[in-house]
């Protein structure tokens, strides 16, 4: 009779221990899940920025040709935006992009026609507004990726979370904070 108790108890240990090795398992993959689909957002906004930039040096062009430079270090910054396949390398191209953009709009500045033009105002407010997606999009999957390094951090997930192949994720930050710290924007 005692050995069935002593084997009631161990069987009751290990299902209480598949349970939670279960649960946890679910929820990683949940929380992976959810830091992709962050991740699929941030990459969305970026692509949708990146397609206005080319109608935003076409219209600048016009107005100020001479600025070749300027144009160059956008389409140069646009580019390596659409390349980039990773958080780390995003948060690269996304302080030179936001140099790029200050950079064209500064010139912006020097041509009061163009400032006056509505294709550039327009074009203005749709990358503010882009911008605005593009943080948002970036807290999100930051926020995502914290909750899912904490699961994979605290005890006893951090046991056996990299042999089920979940490793910490790269949070979405920029290497020059003050190049992001306010859409670009001109005054009038």
């Amino acid at each position: 009779m005692e050995w069935l108790i002593v084997v009631g108890v161990v069987v009751l240990i290990a299902a209480i221990i598949g349970i939670y090795f279960w649960a946890t398992y679910n929820s990683l993959v949940t929380l992976n899940a959810r830091v992709d689909e962050a991740w699929s957002d941030i990459t969305v906004q970026l692509k949708r920025r990146a397609d206005l930039i080319p109608n935003l040096i076409e219209t600048v062009k016009g107005y100020a040709q001479h600025e070749r430079q300027v144009f160059d270090s956008v389409t140069r910054a646009r580019a390596e935006s659409l390349s980039a396949s990773s958080p780390r390398d995003a948060s690269v191209a996304e302080a030179h992009v936001q140099q790029a953009l200050r950079s064209v709009f500064a010139v912006a500045e020097n041509y009061p026609q163009l400032q006056a033009s509505q294709n550039f105002l327009h074009l203005q407010s749709e990358l503010v507004d882009t911008e605005d997606k593009v943080q948002a999009a970036r807290r999100f999957y930051n926020g995502g990726v914290r909750e899912f390094n904490t699961k994979v951090q605290v005890f006893p997930n951090s046991l056996f979370s990299k042999r089920l192949g979940f490793s910490q994720r790269d949070f979405f930050e920029v290497e020059a904070p003050a190049a992001i710290a306010e859409p670009p924007r001109v005054q009038f």
